[in-house]
Protein backbone atom coordinates (compact mmCIF):
# COMPACT_ATOMS: atom_id res chain seq x y z
CA UNK A 1 0.00 0.00 0.00
CA UNK A 2 2.80 2.26 1.21
CA UNK A 3 4.83 2.09 -2.59
CA UNK A 4 1.65 1.98 -4.17
CA UNK A 5 0.87 5.61 -2.41
CA UNK A 6 4.24 6.74 -3.29
CA UNK A 7 3.64 5.62 -7.23
CA UNK A 8 0.17 7.66 -6.81
CA UNK A 9 2.43 11.30 -5.65
CA UNK A 10 5.18 10.28 -8.41
CA UNK A 11 2.69 10.24 -10.78
CA UNK A 12 1.19 12.86 -9.41
CA UNK A 13 3.95 15.32 -8.68
CA UNK A 14 5.11 14.43 -13.15
CA UNK A 15 1.73 15.21 -14.57
CA UNK A 16 1.72 18.11 -12.48
CA UNK A 17 5.30 18.95 -13.96
CA UNK A 18 4.29 18.71 -17.68
CA UNK A 19 0.55 20.59 -17.05
CA UNK A 20 2.77 23.86 -15.42
CA UNK A 21 5.61 23.02 -18.27
CA UNK A 22 3.91 22.09 -21.17
CA UNK A 23 2.16 25.31 -22.67
CA UNK A 24 5.83 27.08 -22.28
CA UNK A 25 7.10 23.69 -24.24
CA UNK A 26 4.42 24.54 -26.84
CA UNK A 27 4.33 28.11 -27.18
CA UNK A 28 8.20 27.97 -27.33
CA UNK A 29 7.49 26.22 -30.82
CA UNK A 30 4.46 28.12 -32.00
CA UNK A 31 4.81 30.23 -35.20
CA UNK A 32 4.38 33.13 -33.25
CA UNK A 33 7.08 33.09 -31.10
CA UNK A 34 9.37 32.91 -34.62
CA UNK A 35 7.00 36.05 -35.81
CA UNK A 36 8.43 37.96 -32.94
CA UNK A 37 11.16 38.19 -34.81
CA UNK A 38 11.16 37.32 -38.34
CA UNK A 39 8.61 39.58 -38.87
CA UNK A 40 10.69 42.78 -38.75
CA UNK A 41 11.24 43.92 -42.39
CA UNK A 42 14.76 45.07 -41.24
CA UNK A 43 16.04 42.11 -39.96
CA UNK A 44 19.07 40.67 -42.23
CA UNK A 45 22.38 39.04 -42.14
CA UNK A 46 25.76 39.39 -44.03
CA UNK A 47 26.11 36.61 -45.92
CA UNK A 48 29.74 35.33 -45.45
CA UNK A 49 30.56 33.32 -48.05
CA UNK A 50 29.61 36.14 -51.13
CA UNK A 51 29.58 39.26 -48.77
CA UNK A 52 26.62 40.51 -49.10
CA UNK A 53 23.18 41.06 -47.37
CA UNK A 54 20.17 39.61 -47.51
CA UNK A 55 16.86 39.83 -45.93
CA UNK A 56 16.04 36.72 -46.22
CA UNK A 57 15.03 36.62 -42.59
CA UNK A 58 11.81 38.33 -42.45
CA UNK A 59 8.99 36.27 -43.66
CA UNK A 60 5.67 37.97 -44.29
CA UNK A 61 3.10 37.01 -41.58
CA UNK A 62 0.25 37.38 -43.94
CA UNK A 63 1.87 35.96 -47.13
CA UNK A 64 3.17 32.88 -45.16
CA UNK A 65 -0.54 32.05 -43.64
CA UNK A 66 -1.79 31.75 -47.01
CA UNK A 67 0.80 29.49 -48.15
CA UNK A 68 0.18 25.61 -48.75
CA UNK A 69 2.27 24.61 -45.57
CA UNK A 70 0.40 27.01 -43.33
CA UNK A 71 -3.00 26.18 -44.36
CA UNK A 72 -2.11 22.06 -43.92
CA UNK A 73 -0.96 22.94 -39.95
CA UNK A 74 2.60 22.97 -40.50
CA UNK A 75 4.58 24.69 -37.87
CA UNK A 76 7.42 26.21 -38.82
CA UNK A 77 10.01 23.88 -36.62
CA UNK A 78 8.40 20.95 -38.73
CA UNK A 79 10.43 22.03 -42.10
CA UNK A 80 13.38 24.03 -39.37
CA UNK A 81 13.54 20.66 -37.50
CA UNK A 82 17.07 21.47 -36.02
CA UNK A 83 15.46 23.79 -33.74
CA UNK A 84 14.51 21.79 -31.03
CA UNK A 85 14.16 24.75 -28.72
CA UNK A 86 14.85 28.49 -28.15
CA UNK A 87 17.38 30.04 -25.69
CA UNK A 88 16.31 33.69 -24.60
CA UNK A 89 19.29 34.07 -22.85
CA UNK A 90 20.98 34.49 -26.42
CA UNK A 91 21.06 37.48 -28.92
CA UNK A 92 19.67 34.56 -31.30
CA UNK A 93 17.47 32.31 -29.31
CA UNK A 94 18.96 29.32 -31.67
CA UNK A 95 21.83 28.28 -33.82
CA UNK A 96 22.79 31.29 -36.14
CA UNK A 97 23.44 28.73 -39.24
CA UNK A 98 20.31 26.28 -39.68
CA UNK A 99 20.74 23.45 -41.72
CA UNK A 100 18.98 23.16 -44.98
CA UNK A 101 15.11 22.09 -45.09
CA UNK A 102 14.80 18.54 -46.36
CA UNK A 103 11.83 18.61 -48.53
CA UNK A 104 11.99 15.45 -49.31
CA UNK A 105 11.06 14.22 -45.97
CA UNK A 106 7.67 14.77 -47.13
CA UNK A 107 7.47 14.95 -50.47
CA UNK A 108 10.00 12.27 -51.50
CA UNK A 109 8.34 10.88 -54.63
CA UNK A 110 8.57 14.79 -55.96
CA UNK A 111 11.92 14.61 -54.58
CA UNK A 112 12.78 11.18 -56.89
CA UNK A 113 11.60 12.82 -60.09
CA UNK A 114 13.49 16.15 -59.31
CA UNK A 115 16.73 13.99 -59.13
CA UNK A 116 16.27 12.42 -62.91
CA UNK A 117 15.46 15.71 -64.06
CA UNK A 118 17.32 18.69 -66.15
CA UNK A 119 17.73 20.60 -63.40
CA UNK A 120 19.04 18.32 -61.45
CA UNK A 121 21.69 17.51 -64.40
CA UNK A 122 23.08 21.26 -64.14
CA UNK A 123 24.35 21.07 -60.50
CA UNK A 124 27.85 19.46 -62.73
CA UNK A 125 27.60 22.94 -64.24
CA UNK A 126 28.20 24.78 -60.92
CA UNK A 127 24.39 26.13 -60.42
CA UNK A 128 22.29 25.03 -57.30
CA UNK A 129 18.93 24.49 -57.76
CA UNK A 130 17.38 23.71 -54.89
CA UNK A 131 13.56 23.04 -54.53
CA UNK A 132 12.83 26.60 -53.23
CA UNK A 133 14.46 28.30 -56.63
CA UNK A 134 10.68 27.48 -58.09
CA UNK A 135 8.44 27.48 -55.07
CA UNK A 136 9.79 30.59 -52.71
CA UNK A 137 11.13 29.70 -49.52
CA UNK A 138 7.99 30.53 -47.21
CA UNK A 139 5.11 31.40 -49.45
CA UNK A 140 4.46 28.18 -51.78
CA UNK A 141 0.93 28.46 -53.43
CA UNK A 142 -1.53 26.25 -54.56
CA UNK A 143 -1.44 26.11 -58.22
CA UNK A 144 -4.26 23.64 -59.07
CA UNK A 145 -6.15 26.63 -60.09
CA UNK A 146 -3.48 28.77 -61.29
CA UNK A 147 -3.61 29.84 -65.43
CA UNK A 148 -1.04 28.73 -68.13
CA UNK A 149 0.11 32.48 -67.31
CA UNK A 150 0.97 32.54 -63.68
CA UNK A 151 2.46 29.46 -63.74
CA UNK A 152 5.15 30.04 -66.50
CA UNK A 153 5.47 33.53 -64.46
CA UNK A 154 5.80 31.93 -61.16
CA UNK A 155 8.41 28.79 -62.66
CA UNK A 156 9.45 28.99 -66.27
CA UNK A 157 9.90 31.89 -66.87
CA UNK A 158 11.97 32.94 -63.67
CA UNK A 159 14.84 32.07 -65.97
CA UNK A 160 13.79 31.05 -69.67
CA UNK A 161 12.93 32.95 -72.31
CA UNK A 162 10.94 30.10 -74.48
CA UNK A 163 10.76 32.98 -77.21
CA UNK A 164 14.69 32.55 -78.01
CA UNK A 165 14.28 28.65 -78.82
CA UNK A 166 11.43 26.69 -79.73
CA UNK A 167 11.93 27.47 -83.60
CA UNK A 168 10.67 24.46 -85.02
CA UNK A 169 7.41 24.78 -83.46
CA UNK A 170 4.32 26.40 -85.50
CA UNK A 171 2.27 28.91 -84.03
CA UNK A 172 4.56 29.38 -80.80
CA UNK A 173 3.00 32.29 -79.14
CA UNK A 174 -0.74 30.60 -79.32
CA UNK A 175 1.02 27.55 -77.99
CA UNK A 176 3.38 29.83 -75.26
CA UNK A 177 -0.42 31.07 -74.15
CA UNK A 178 -2.16 28.28 -73.76
CA UNK A 179 0.50 25.00 -73.43
CA UNK A 180 1.99 25.06 -69.84
CA UNK A 181 5.51 24.05 -70.48
CA UNK A 182 5.25 21.09 -68.06
CA UNK A 183 3.07 19.39 -70.39
CA UNK A 184 5.59 18.74 -72.79
CA UNK A 185 8.80 19.09 -70.75
CA UNK A 186 7.77 16.72 -68.58
CA UNK A 187 6.20 13.61 -70.91
CA UNK A 188 5.29 11.76 -67.67
CA UNK A 189 2.90 14.11 -65.99
CA UNK A 190 -1.36 13.36 -66.20
CA UNK A 191 -2.94 16.75 -68.10
CA UNK A 192 -5.99 18.18 -68.45
CA UNK A 193 -7.29 20.69 -69.69
CA UNK A 194 -8.67 23.69 -67.69
CA UNK A 195 -11.57 26.03 -68.48
CA UNK A 196 -11.47 29.75 -67.82
CA UNK A 197 -14.58 31.70 -67.68
CA UNK A 198 -14.34 34.53 -69.34
CA UNK A 199 -16.61 37.51 -69.41
CA UNK A 200 -17.36 38.96 -73.34
CA UNK A 201 -18.95 41.93 -71.79
CA UNK A 202 -16.13 43.11 -68.75
CA UNK A 203 -13.35 41.60 -70.77
CA UNK A 204 -12.45 39.50 -67.74
CA UNK A 205 -11.70 36.36 -66.38
CA UNK A 206 -13.34 35.47 -63.91
CA UNK A 207 -12.22 32.95 -61.02
CA UNK A 208 -13.61 29.85 -59.64
CA UNK A 209 -15.03 32.12 -56.26
CA UNK A 210 -16.10 34.79 -58.47
CA UNK A 211 -18.38 32.58 -60.25
CA UNK A 212 -19.50 31.31 -57.15
CA UNK A 213 -20.45 34.42 -55.55
CA UNK A 214 -22.21 35.15 -58.92
CA UNK A 215 -24.32 32.50 -58.63
CA UNK A 216 -24.98 32.86 -55.24
CA UNK A 217 -24.16 29.37 -53.91
CA UNK A 218 -21.30 27.42 -52.13
CA UNK A 219 -18.57 25.19 -53.19
CA UNK A 220 -20.87 22.01 -52.03
CA UNK A 221 -23.94 23.40 -54.14
CA UNK A 222 -21.95 23.48 -57.52
CA UNK A 223 -22.15 20.20 -58.57
CA UNK A 224 -26.15 19.33 -56.96
CA UNK A 225 -26.88 22.13 -58.86
CA UNK A 226 -26.17 21.59 -61.95
CA UNK A 227 -24.96 17.75 -62.49
CA UNK A 228 -28.65 16.80 -62.59
CA UNK A 229 -28.21 13.00 -63.75
CA UNK A 230 -25.89 12.93 -60.47
CA UNK A 231 -23.03 10.75 -62.41
CA UNK A 232 -20.45 13.62 -61.30
CA UNK A 233 -19.50 15.06 -65.17
CA UNK A 234 -20.71 18.04 -66.36
CA UNK A 235 -22.51 17.16 -69.85
CA UNK A 236 -22.79 19.64 -72.79
CA UNK A 237 -26.46 20.16 -71.88
CA UNK A 238 -25.42 20.35 -67.88
CA UNK A 239 -22.43 22.84 -69.10
CA UNK A 240 -24.84 25.06 -70.97
CA UNK A 241 -27.26 25.30 -68.42
CA UNK A 242 -24.13 27.09 -66.53
CA UNK A 243 -23.95 29.57 -69.21
CA UNK A 244 -27.43 30.39 -69.50
CA UNK A 245 -27.79 31.01 -65.45
CA UNK A 246 -24.69 33.14 -65.92
CA UNK A 247 -26.31 35.04 -68.38
CA UNK A 248 -29.15 35.21 -66.56
CA UNK A 249 -26.66 37.14 -63.76
CA UNK A 250 -25.93 39.35 -66.45
CA UNK A 251 -22.25 37.40 -67.09
CA UNK A 252 -21.89 36.50 -70.80
CA UNK A 253 -19.15 34.40 -70.38
CA UNK A 254 -17.51 32.19 -72.78
CA UNK A 255 -14.87 29.62 -72.66
CA UNK A 256 -10.96 29.85 -72.48
CA UNK A 257 -9.18 26.67 -72.71
CA UNK A 258 -5.76 26.00 -71.21
CA UNK A 259 -3.34 22.43 -71.52
CA UNK A 260 -2.29 22.44 -68.01
CA UNK A 261 0.11 19.38 -65.87
CA UNK A 262 -1.75 17.67 -62.89
CA UNK A 263 -0.30 18.56 -59.68
CA UNK A 264 1.72 15.12 -59.80
CA UNK A 265 5.01 14.35 -58.50
CA UNK A 266 6.42 14.02 -62.17
CA UNK A 267 5.79 17.23 -62.77
CA UNK A 268 9.41 17.47 -61.67
CA UNK A 269 10.77 15.27 -64.18
CA UNK A 270 11.62 18.59 -66.62
CA UNK A 271 13.18 17.40 -69.62
CA UNK A 272 15.17 19.18 -72.48
CA UNK A 273 16.38 16.39 -74.65
CA UNK A 274 13.33 14.30 -73.64
CA UNK A 275 10.51 16.82 -74.62
CA UNK A 276 7.62 16.24 -76.25
CA UNK A 277 7.66 17.14 -80.03
CA UNK A 278 5.02 15.15 -81.68
CA UNK A 279 2.62 17.12 -82.79
CA UNK A 280 0.40 14.10 -82.94
CA UNK A 281 -0.33 14.16 -79.37
CA UNK A 282 -2.30 16.69 -79.23
CA UNK A 283 -3.53 17.30 -83.14
CA UNK A 284 -5.81 14.25 -83.72
CA UNK A 285 -9.25 13.56 -83.06
CA UNK A 286 -8.42 10.91 -80.15
CA UNK A 287 -5.96 12.76 -78.54
CA UNK A 288 -5.55 11.78 -75.12
CA UNK A 289 -4.58 15.20 -73.85
CA UNK A 290 -8.20 15.88 -73.81
CA UNK A 291 -9.89 13.16 -72.82
CA UNK A 292 -10.18 15.11 -68.89
CA UNK A 293 -11.88 18.30 -69.30
CA UNK A 294 -12.46 20.33 -65.80
CA UNK A 295 -13.42 23.91 -64.43
CA UNK A 296 -11.32 24.44 -61.12
CA UNK A 297 -12.94 25.89 -58.31
CA UNK A 298 -11.77 26.68 -54.77
CA UNK A 299 -12.07 24.77 -51.18
CA UNK A 300 -12.75 26.70 -48.04
CA UNK A 301 -9.10 25.88 -46.82
CA UNK A 302 -7.56 27.71 -50.16
CA UNK A 303 -7.20 24.29 -52.12
CA UNK A 304 -8.78 23.59 -55.49
CA UNK A 305 -10.63 21.01 -56.67
CA UNK A 306 -11.74 20.08 -60.36
CA UNK A 307 -14.96 19.10 -61.47
CA UNK A 308 -14.86 17.12 -64.51
CA UNK A 309 -16.95 18.10 -67.70
CA UNK A 310 -17.66 15.90 -70.79
CA UNK A 311 -15.52 16.12 -73.70
CA UNK A 312 -17.88 17.26 -76.07
CA UNK A 313 -17.94 20.70 -74.79
CA UNK A 314 -14.74 21.64 -76.47
CA UNK A 315 -16.68 20.84 -79.42
CA UNK A 316 -19.66 23.61 -78.71
CA UNK A 317 -19.50 26.82 -79.51
CA UNK A 318 -19.11 27.86 -76.30
CA UNK A 319 -15.12 27.73 -76.74
CA UNK A 320 -14.91 30.26 -79.49
CA UNK A 321 -11.06 30.52 -79.60
CA UNK A 322 -10.41 26.72 -78.96
CA UNK A 323 -9.81 25.12 -82.11
CA UNK A 324 -7.46 22.17 -82.89
CA UNK A 325 -6.53 20.77 -86.32
CA UNK A 326 -7.59 17.56 -86.08
CA UNK A 327 -7.66 17.72 -82.64
CA UNK A 328 -11.35 19.08 -81.73
CA UNK A 329 -14.19 20.18 -84.42
CA UNK A 330 -17.00 22.51 -83.60
CA UNK A 331 -20.15 20.15 -84.77
CA UNK A 332 -21.76 22.59 -84.98
CA UNK A 333 -19.95 24.45 -87.84
CA UNK A 334 -19.54 20.73 -89.52
CA UNK A 335 -23.29 21.09 -89.07
CA UNK A 336 -23.76 24.08 -90.73
CA UNK A 337 -20.82 23.50 -93.27
CA UNK A 338 -22.62 20.38 -94.44
CA UNK A 339 -26.11 22.39 -94.92
CA UNK A 340 -23.96 24.96 -97.17
CA UNK A 341 -22.49 22.39 -99.23
CA UNK A 342 -25.96 20.55 -99.75
CA UNK A 343 -27.75 23.66 -100.59
CA UNK A 344 -25.04 23.90 -102.98
CA UNK A 345 -25.08 20.52 -104.87
CA UNK A 346 -28.61 20.59 -104.61
CA UNK A 347 -28.54 24.24 -106.41
CA UNK A 348 -26.41 22.93 -109.24
CA UNK A 349 -28.27 19.80 -109.48
CA UNK A 350 -31.58 21.44 -109.71
CA UNK A 351 -29.82 23.76 -111.96
CA UNK A 352 -28.64 21.03 -114.40
CA UNK A 353 -32.30 18.99 -114.41
CA UNK A 354 -34.07 21.76 -115.22
CA UNK A 355 -31.59 22.73 -118.22
CA UNK A 356 -32.14 19.03 -119.15
CA UNK A 357 -36.08 19.04 -118.80
CA UNK A 358 -36.42 22.81 -121.11
CA UNK A 359 -33.88 21.55 -123.86
CA UNK A 360 -36.92 21.16 -126.43
CA UNK A 361 -38.40 24.18 -125.49
CA UNK A 362 -35.39 26.51 -125.92
CA UNK A 363 -35.04 24.34 -129.39
CA UNK A 364 -38.43 25.47 -130.45
CA UNK A 365 -37.90 29.17 -129.18
CA UNK A 366 -34.36 29.46 -130.90
CA UNK A 367 -36.68 28.28 -134.35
Amino acid sequence: MKKLKEAARSSGLLFLFVFLAWPALVTAMDNGECFDCHSDETLTRENNEHGHINNLLFVDEGRFNRSVHHISGLFCVDCHTDIEALDYDNEVPHARQLAPVQCGNCHSESEAAFAESAHMQIRSKGISMTCYACHDYHYVSYLAGASVAEREDNFCAKCHNPHRSHDWLPKKEEHFAFVECTVCHAPEVPRHIHLKFFDLMTNKYYQGDEILEILGISYEQFMPLLDTDKNGILSRQEFEALELMLRQKNVHAIFHVELVAEMDPAAHQVTAEGAERNCEKCHTPESPYFNAVTIALPNKDGSVDHHRVERAVLESYSLRHFYIYAGTRVKLLDLIGIVLLGGAACGVLGHLTIRVLTIRLRRNKDK
